[in-house]
C-alpha cells in the first residue's frame, strides 16, 4: 500500500530553506496556541499570534510556551507599529468602496484585517482563522484584503479526506465544494474542479483523477440536476484537455473499482477518483461529514482556494492537532504560491 503523508508529514519530507510565517488572528485561543506552538517545534513555520499581548501571553503561559523571537511573537492590533502602515493601505484598497481613514485605522485594529494585511503587505506568507470567527468573516476579509489569483474564477473551498492509519487500503482525496459554495452553476462546477486538480497536486501530490458526482452514472438516469453536472464535465474538458475527468459518476462508481468497471467501463476515472467534485454544497457538506464519521476518515479544512496568497479557515469545533495541520497546508500552498505554479 502507498504511504499516504498528510500535510504535517509531508512538509516534514520536504524540508525547505526558507521558514514561511503563518499569522494566526486569534492568536489568545488555546486551541490555537497550542497548535501554533506544535508547528514552531515541529519546524513547519514561523508564527505571529495577533491578539491583546496579555490575554495571548497568558495563554501561552497557560499550554506551556513562550515567546520565542526568531519563531514565534505577538502582535497587538492595538499597540502595533505596522498599524498606520495597514490602515494606509487599507484605505487605498477599499475606499472605492465609500470607506475613510477613521473606518480604515478601526479595522486594521480587528485581529482577521490585522491578519490579512500582514500577508499582503509581504510580513507573513499566509493566515489562518475561524476557530472562534465565522466562515463567512474569514472568507470575505481573505477576499476584500488579499483579494483572488489573476487566473481564478472563483474563491472555493475543499476538505482533505485521509483513510484510517490503521486501514488495510484507501486513499487521500480531496472533496470539493463542501464549505462555500452552496448551488454553484456549471460554469462554477468545472471552475472549482479545476482549481481542486492544482490543490490535488500541490497537497496530495498526486496526479488528479476527477469524478464529477451526481446520482446518475453515465445516463443512468435524466434530471436537470445531471444535466449541470455533464455540462460542467464538458466545460472543464474544453478548458483542461490534459485533466483526467468524467462525469456524471455516483460517488460508488467513482471510488470503488469494482463498481466503477460494471457501472462505467473503460473510464479512466471510475474506482480510481481522488478528486470527488459535489454538485452543491448539501451534497459535499454531508459527503465528507458521513466519510469523517462512519468512514473513520480524517478530515482536514475548510482549505481555501482562488486566493492570490494563502489563508485558511478552521472549524469552530477544530483541536490543536486542526490548527497544526491548516499551517502546514497554508505553508505547502505558499511554497506553491513561490513557485509560480
Amino acid at each position: 500500500m502507498t504511504t499516504i503523508l498528510n500535510p504535517v508529514e509531508l512538509l516534514k519530507a520536504t524540508p525547505s530553506d526558507s521558514r514561511p510565517v503563518i499569522a494566526l488572528s486569534e492568536g489568545s485561543d488555546p486551541r490555537v496556541v497550542a497548535g501554533a506552538l506544535a508547528a514552531v517545534e515541529a519546524e513547519l513555520a514561523n508564527i505571529i499570534l495577533i491578539g491583546p499581548t496579555a490575554e495571548v501571553e497568558a495563554t501561552l503561559e497557560a499550554v506551556g510556551g513562550r515567546v520565542v523571537a526568531s519563531s514565534l511573537s505577538v502582535h497587538d492590533p492595538e499597540i502595533s507599529e505596522l498599524s498606520d502602515e495597514f490602515a494606509t493601505a487599507f484605505y487605498e484598497l477599499r475606499k472605492h468602496k465609500g470607506i475613510d481613514q477613521a473606518a480604515a485605522q478601526k479595522a486594521v485594529r480587528t485581529p482577521l484585517v490585522y491578519a490579512a494585511m500582514l500577508v499582503r503587505c509581504g510580513h507573513a506568507t499566509g493566515t489562518v482563522g475561524g476557530a472562534v470567527a465565522t466562515t463567512s468573516d474569514v472568507v470575505r476579509t481573505a477576499i476584500q484584503v488579499i483579494g483572488m489569483a489573476p487566473d481564478a474564477a472563483m474563491v472555493s473551498s475543499f476538505f482533505l479526506m485521509y483513510p484510517p492509519k490503521n486501514a488495510e487500503s484507501g486513499r487521500a482525496m480531496l472533496y470539493s465544494d463542501c464549505g462555500l459554495v452552496i448551488d454553484p452553476s456549471a460554469t462554477e462546477l468545472a471552475a472549482i474542479a479545476g482549481a481542486s486538480a492544482q490543490s490535488c497536486r500541490t497537497l496530495l501530490r498526486s496526479e488528479p483523477k476527477i469524478a464529477m458526482l451526481s446520482f446518475s452514472t453515465m445516463g443512468s438516469a435524466s434530471h436537470a440536476a445531471i444535466d449541470k453536472v455533464t455540462t460542467a464535465t464538458a466545460a472543464l474538458r474544453a478548458a483542461h484537455p490534459e485533466l483526467s475527468v468524467d462525469g456524471e459518476m455516483q460517488f460508488d462508481a467513482a471510488f470503488v473499482p469494482s463498481v466503477g468497471e460494471s457501472k462505467a467501463p473503460g473510464s479512466q476515472v471510475a474506482g480510481q477518483a481522488n478528486v470527488m467534485i459535489f454538485p452543491n454544497l448539501d451534497a459535499g457538506n454531508i459527503g465528507y461529514k458521513l466519510t469523517q464519521r462512519l468512514g473513520g476518515y480524517a478530515a482536514i479544512g475548510p482549505v481555501l482556494q482562488g486566493l492570490a496568497q494563502p489563508a485558511n479557515d478552521l472549524s469552530r469545533g477544530c483541536s490543536a492537532e486542526d490548527v497544526t495541520q491548516m499551517i502546514a497546508v497554508t505553508v505547502l500552498q505558499s511554497q506553491r504560491t513561490d513557485d509560480g505554479d
